[in-house]
């Protein structure tokens, strides 16, 4: 393989590009997350048809207040010095295309770029959104589903909530590193809720692995699972390899990496 030959195996899809928006509202919506809702009229027509998708957030560099848009250099986006922008993967909790308005709810935790944005966050303060990525596409005649996540997946979860017909069974599993981290969910007449709580000292992820390994899951039930990459690696070997489901019935995404 020559190196022309190697680089053009590394390029990718070059992502929908950014538009610009304003924090136009920050609401702590428990001690451990907060709603930011963005605004602005480049957020008009972004339209988000699937539950559980994914926008890019971009926030402006540690020290300033001013956004720069980075560029695609075919593997990701760059910076003009040549150093990579913030950006965020999130569920929009709700995007509405005519007001040009994107609600996000982000997790609030040490050490995080985008969290500790959000804490600070006043009105008017610059950002960007970029998207919308896949979602996931309901079938209405699945005769059961597991939604199982951590607290970075209560967005989508909510949204997975309010699609799935009213009469299929849903169990959902939710882990959380403090119980102030508990969020009210959509009611949804044959769900059943179980929230479970890291214990001190564990790994994220733990103690949702241990519940998805004790659920009672029907032969033709659907399974959506997102959180931290290992425990969702985690899961996926559980359910393939220890209960024998179907690739096609599991859908696993990994949306944090600890340490990252």
């Amino acid at each position: 393989m020559t190196p022309s030959d190697r680089s053009d195996a590394r390029t990718r899809r070059e992502p929908p590009p950014f538009r610009t928006a304003e924090v136009g509202a920050v609401e702590p919506l428990t001690p451990r997350m907060v709603r930011v809702v963005l605004a602005g009229r480049e957020l008009e027509g972004l339209t988000v048809d699937l539950p559980a998708a994914s926008v890019r957030l971009l926030i402006p560099s540690p020290g300033t207040d001013a956004l720069v848009i980075p560029e695609w250099n075919g593997n990701e986006f760059l910076l003009p010095d040549g150093e990579r922008p913030i950006i965020r993967t999130f569920t929009p909790r709700r995007v509405d295309s005519g007001a040009g308005r994107v609600e996000l709810h982000i997790v609030v935790h040490d050490g995080g770029a985008v969290s500790a944005w959000a804490a600070t966050a006043e009105p008017g303060a610059r950002a960007a959104i970029s998207g919308p990525g896949r979602g996931y596409e309901i079938e209405g005649d699945a005769a059961a589903y597991l939604l199982a996540g951590d607290e970075t997946a209560i967005p989508a979860v909510c949204q997975l909530l309010e699609v799935i017909p009213s009469g299929t069974p849903v169990q959902v599993l939710l882990e959380v590193a403090e119980p102030e981290g508990r969020f009210p969910l959509p009611g949804h007449p044959n769900a059943t809720v179980q929230w479970c709580d890291l214990p001190a000292g564990a790994a994220p992820g733990d103690a949702l692995v241990a519940a998805v390994s004790g659920a009672e899951l029907p032969e033709a039930v659907r399974v959506w699972a997102a959180g931290e990459a290992a425990a969702v690696q985690r899961m996926r070997r559980h359910l393939f390899e220890e209960r024998g489901l179907p690739r096609s019935q599991v859908t696993a995404r990994g949306y944090w990496k600890q340490g990252r």
